[in-house]
């Protein structure tokens, strides 16, 4: 897959979708990769000229052992943008993704047509929590978080009949390096975005799953009310990756909010 040089690292992407069609741009999940979302590309691609990127510290793409920012990872975002020539584009971002995508629309709304935020916050606390897992990562390695990682992502009945599905999420966990997962993890660690959620202007829907324990509905809901006319919308019978747990809801949201 090709790679954009963008602050200081390679950022690894992937482009499908119909030639000529709006671009839309999907950022993942902390310990994920852009595979995660193999599930909306075949459906969308008829529409869309889709973007996919591992981020910063994640899959293919560069991972430099230190601490990021939210605001640094907004702006490799845009700067793959920049390297794509694109112009504007729709936005889709899960967890991490979504953090990046708040960023986004208060600092570089003009980039974005629409902006979905999905199972995400804009506020992570106890920060002990974050430091003992950056800790884990770097000393120990994925092994070390990948159980407690899935069992947080999937509800019990999505694990026990989804093996398949669970082993390949489990992969992109287990291939993502330490040092960089804890350099993103040190990013949701810091970050504090509720200020800037009134200054968002871009059309946005905020997608929460009903059992999603890592970012709970309530936080999904913060967002909304924060944003100026916000849509919230909440998939049932999903934890935190409701695009994989749940891909026929996620779509149905989707397709709604970008009017396809």
């Amino acid at each position: 897959m090709p790679t954009a040089s963008v602050n200081g690292i390679d950022l690894n992407y992937r482009i499908d979708g119909r030639e000529g069609a709006p671009w839309l741009l999907f950022s993942n999940s902390l310990g994920t990769n852009l595979g995660m979302w193999d599930g909306q590309i075949e459906p969308l691609s008829p529409h869309f000229r889709i973007v996919r990127y591992d981020s910063r510290g994640h899959g293919a793409s560069g991972a430099p052992d230190e601490d990021y920012t939210i605001e640094l990872l907004g702006r490799d975002a845009v700067g793959l943008l920049d390297h794509l020539e694109i112009d504007k584009t729709f936005y889709c971002g899960l967890s991490k993704g979504g953090m990046v995508g708040q960023w986004l629309g208060a600092n570089a709304g003009g980039r974005l047509e629409k902006l979905i935020l999905s199972n995400t916050s804009s506020y992570m606390e106890p920060k002990e929590i974050w430091n003992e897992r950056i800790a884990t990562a770097r000393t120990e390695g994925m092994e070390a978080l990948v159980d407690l990682v899935v069992q947080r992502w999937f509800t019990p009945g999505f694990i026990d009949g989804n093996a398949a599905e669970i082993a390949r999420v489990r992969e992109m966990i287990l291939t993502s390096p330490g040092h960089g997962y804890a350099g993103c993890c040190a990013a949701i660690r810091d970050m504090d975005q509720r200020g800037i959620l009134p200054s968002i202007a871009v059309p946005t829907m905020v997608i929460v799953g009903a059992e999603d324990p890592a970012t709970v509905p309530a936080a999904g809901e913060l967002i909304a009310e924060g944003i100026p006319g916000a849509r919230l919308h909440v998939i049932k019978n999903a934890a935190h990756l409701s695009n994989v747990e749940q891909p026929a809801q996620y779509l149905a949201a989707m397709s709604d909010f970008f009017g396809i």
